[in-house]
């Protein structure tokens, strides 16, 4: 591929609701732009973006695909990205590097959970942006509907720039508001300007009225001239919209259809006209020597600088990290410093990525987006720089995993291949997370929603030849004691020779450091355990505690004192001392009342007004207690509640099916409290089981 300066380069993240269109879209642009032959379908398996076999299967983009598209002596980088918010972190990733955005809407759907997420995102990162609508040339498509609708929720700032022109129920055209003509596609791709159609003149009249008001309010002269009813050039009203759109008090809504590749021109036209370059926008980090901010502003001219904002670790494609270069120009075998690993990258050749296609380029100027292979130590969202220029860049923020199924795997002998593979799926996806639970016997995976860890389990047998079970995880819950109880054990063994004797009295009593699995104390007097057996015993406690005898959940809160026992000269061992203690602990512990304890979670749910009531009623059902409301927001509300984690399991997927995907949840732990009976039996019982 060509090399492209920074004013020639547009990165533009594609957003919206899953299965809007944002592949084919993307598809349908990299046919016109030449980069296939053919225009692969979503349906065909065929499309740059949906490359694994895993999206294809599922017909869904899982993972953020890099599509560079040169168009009339200019880069565009498009970043598709995938709709399902299961995927969150690949979007994430994406926004970190976007100067602008596509919000793509199904003319068929109009406006759903994702397009309203993705218009908050843009806002969350003032993102300028333009709104595709897709599908056009379906019957049930309705522009002036969506319009509407964008309007109604966001106000002023919607502004059509075409509208679509249908004859006898076919999408054959479109009318352009700023030059105020009509356009008609023709069998050689191009368009035949002809007059407006009169059923398009009063929806014409309305949506240039916006526009020049925007005009208008862009300068003072401007605003003269609105007043006094003088016409803007069409060069006036491009450049003043130029300003509108960068800064987003202007949001374009284009349309076309993915499948006829229509409207596709005009998108990229406009793209180019009203979006900005990087060397438009701003972007710092820290000078880690100084400690003062380096305006690095994607500035050629300034000492090298790049942003890692992904990883691929595929077995086919292999290692490679994505970058936005944020100030100079990286060439072929530069040397960049990684501030966070203390560590220098010797870069070899620079590549760019096309889908799951490298092409390797000479050089990459600030602004750009591009590809680094078999980096040694750097991984994603860390910086890299000059030794004489240490710089770092903020991390971007990748949503946290909430949910959690427990692993294992399904053949004996697995367990060091999946941990490889896991290993380079965790460096790919940052809301991926594994934790050892050993107080209960478990290994975690952690994920976004529970379809997540099923995508993970499927991409580990069909990508890396290994397969996982994945189960409902063992609640992390404890055991304790509620009141004093004094006990002993004599442990006596003869088997010819040196036989075993240990001998224990001991107190247990809650200890009120419930942090603590146990306090150990002695008060033996007169020799009658010598000082020599004392560890022994408290190795005793520290075993016992592991597992309870309740139901086999660690213990915690408890205190030993060993006041008294006997022992042999001959026959007595720490080992004896420390059976006869397990087995004191034991018999002390089921007489002193003992109780199961469950964890507790701080929960927050933000969810739209109209679904608190069956979010509030189901959370009840889930023996929450709920704390309290806050407005989030417009249209939100934030519930606080605690809640037993064992009520979360499968939390994700009712909050996705009662608010239609627009809850999202976190919590944290806060404290253990005494399990119910019902609940506490039926955790005994499947300890006996």
């Amino acid at each position: 591929m060509n090399v492209f300066t920074t004013d020639k380069i547009r990165n533009v993240v594609l957003l919206g609701h899953g299965g809007c269109g944002k592949s084919s879209l993307a598809e349908a642009i990299a046919y016109l732009a030449g980069l296939t032959k053919r225009m692969g379908t979503i349906d065909g398996g065929n499309t740059i973006s949906d490359y694994d076999k895993e999206e294809i299967k599922r017909k869904i983009s899982l993972k953020t695909t890099v599509i560079p598209v040169p168009w009339e002596g200019y880069k565009i980088n498009l970043l598709d990205t995938p709709g399902f918010p299961d995927f969150v972190g690949e979007t994430e990733e994406a926004l970190s590097v976007a100067d602008a955005a596509i919000i793509v809407v199904s003319g068929k759907n109009g406006i759903e959970v994702g397009t309203k997420r993705a218009w908050e995102l843009c806002e969350k990162r003032k993102l300028p942006r333009i709104v595709f609508v897709t599908e056009m040339d379906d019957d049930k498509a309705s522009f002036r509907k969506i319009v509407q609708e964008l309007q109604d929720t966001y106000g002023k700032r919607i502004a059509p720039f075409h509208l679509p022109i249908r004859e006898n129920e076919q999408f054959v055209g479109y009318v352009n508001v700023i030059q105020q003509k009509a356009k008609r596609w023709n069998n050689h791709g191009t368009v035949d300007k002809f007059d407006v159609p009169d059923y398009s003149q009063e929806n014409l009249s309305i949506c240039r009225d916006v526009l020049l008001e925007s005009v208008a309010e862009t300068s003072e002269e401007f605003m003269d001239r609105y007043f006094e009813g003088d016409e803007f050039s069409e060069d006036e009203i491009r450049q003043a919209l130029r300003v509108n759109v960068c800064d987003g008090s202007i949001v374009p809504v284009l349309m076309g259809s993915n499948t006829l590749a229509r409207g596709m021109y005009t998108l990229m036209a406009d793209i180019i006209k009203y979006l900005p370059s990087p060397d438009r926008c701003k972007c710092a980090g820290i000078n880690t020597t100084s400690n003062e901010v380096f305006e690095a502003d994607y500035d050629f001219s300034k000492p090298k600088s790049a942003y890692i904002f992904k990883t691929i670790a595929d077995p086919y494609i292999g290692k490679y990290s994505l970058i936005k270069v944020n100030s100079g120009v990286l060439k072929s075998d530069d040397v960049l410093y990684n501030y966070h690993r203390d560590a220098d990258e010797k870069l070899g050749k620079l590549y760019t990525i096309c889908g799951n296609k490298v092409e390797e380029v000479k050089e990459l100027h600030a602004g750009d987006i591009g590809a680094l292979a078999k980096l040694n130590v750097s991984q994603t969202t860390d910086s890299l720089s000059t030794r004489k220029n240490p710089v770092t860049y903020i991390r971007a923020s990748i949503s946290k995993p909430y949910v959690y199924r427990q692993y294992k795997a399904k053949k004996k002998g697995d367990e060091d291949k999946i941990s490889q593979a896991l290993a380079k799926m965790l460096m790919e996806d940052l809301t991926l997370r594994q934790e050892n639970d050993s107080a209960n016997g478990q290994t975690l995976l952690y994920g976004i929603s529970g379809q997540h860890l099923e995508v993970v389990q499927n991409i580990l047998a069909e990508k890396y030849k290994v397969e996982i079970e994945l189960a409902k995880p063992r609640i992390a819950f404890k055991e304790t004691i509620t009141k004093k109880v004094d006990t002993e054990f004599k442990y006596k063994k003869q088997s010819g020779g040196h036989g075993q004797y240990g001998h224990v009295k001991i107190t247990m009593e809650p200890s009120g450091e419930m942090e603590t699995p146990y306090v150990f104390e002695q008060t033996v007097v007169g020799g009658a355990v010598p000082k020599n057996y004392f560890p022994a015993v408290e190795k005793g406690v520290a075993e016992s505690v592991l597992s309870g005898p309740l139901a086999k959940y660690p213990v915690t809160g408890v205190k030993v004192v060993l006041y008294d026992g006997s022992y042999h000269t001959v026959d007595s061992s720490e080992m004896a001392f420390k059976v006869a203690t397990e087995q004191a602990f034991k018999k002390g512990f089921m007489d002193a009342g003992p109780v199961l304890l469950e964890p507790y979670a701080n929960l927050k749910v933000v969810v739209p007004d109209a679904y608190t009531g069956d979010v509030m009623g189901d959370l009840n059902k889930r023996r929450a207690r709920v704390i309290g409301m806050n407005p989030e927001g417009e249209g939100y509300q934030e519930i606080l509640a605690e809640i037993p984690y064992l009520e979360l399991y499968e939390y994700d997927t009712r909050l996705n099916s009662m608010t239609r995907g627009s809850g999202i949840f976190s919590y944290e732990f806060v404290r253990y409290e005494q399990a119910p009976h019902e609940v506490a039996q039926k955790e005994i019982e499947a300890a006996k089981e």
